[in-house]
């Protein structure tokens, strides 16, 4: 009947009856079913029912399930332009990661944290997010350790982020902006001159 707010309701209303039945997974598999029935209508509720879910699991370590929906509750967080919130979330994400040893994925969402944090204009959390990651073994030479070194957080680390592509896309970074690749690459087409550019007030590095 398209009665999608009631129909959550109703879901996590059973979901609380099969956790003190004791079917938890039954129990997470319904919220994160309400989650995504609930997404476009209410971007913050599926948030809470994937968090909700996400906990289910936890609960009972069932930690390779319980990031998945992490995952997706940051993903919305950062749809909704609610930085503050995606930052922990973010964090949740790559604390589980590292425990269940899924290394690589924790460096994806150290870049994460990083264009988090630039949005936030909180510098200072992007740098010490990179430096505390180089206690995550193979994160020092890493793929996604160099770019970041290499660029200092400009547009090309951006680039790497793809499943946070329209964050990226939006990013006004230091030393360049988000345009400044699309003009570099347009000029070097054409031969032409870059477009002047306005004075970049951070030019002089992040901190």
């Amino acid at each position: 009947m398209q009665r999608l707010p009631e129909a959550v309701q109703y879901i996590e209303k059973a979901s609380m009856m099969y956790v003190e039945n004791g079917t938890p997974d039954t129990a997470a598999m319904a919220l994160d079913r309400a989650g995504k029935l609930i997404e476009a209508l209410d971007l913050a509720k599926a948030v809470h029912l994937y968090q909700q879910a996400a906990g289910v699991f936890e609960n009972e370590e069932r930690l390779r399930q319980a990031v998945e929906l992490v995952g997706k509750a940051s993903r919305l967080l950062v749809r909704q332009r609610k930085f503050d919130e995606a930052a922990v979330s973010l964090q949740k994400e790559k604390n589980m990661y590292k425990e269940i040893e899924n290394y690589p994925t924790c460096f994806k969402k150290t870049i994460a944290q990083v264009l988090v944090h630039l949005h936030r204009r909180d510098y200072v959390a992007a740098e010490k997010c990179v430096r505390e990651s180089y206690s995550i073994p193979g994160f020092s030479g890493s793929e996604d350790c160099v770019a970041m070194e290499k660029y200092s957080f400009e547009h090309t680390v951006v680039s790497h982020v793809l499943q946070y592509a329209k964050l990226a896309l939006s990013l006004t970074v230091p030393g360049g902006g988000k345009k400044k690749a699309a003009a570099a690459a347009a000029a070097g087409d054409s031969g032409a001159a870059p477009p002047e550019e306005e004075e970049d007030e951070y030019a002089g590095g992040l901190c």
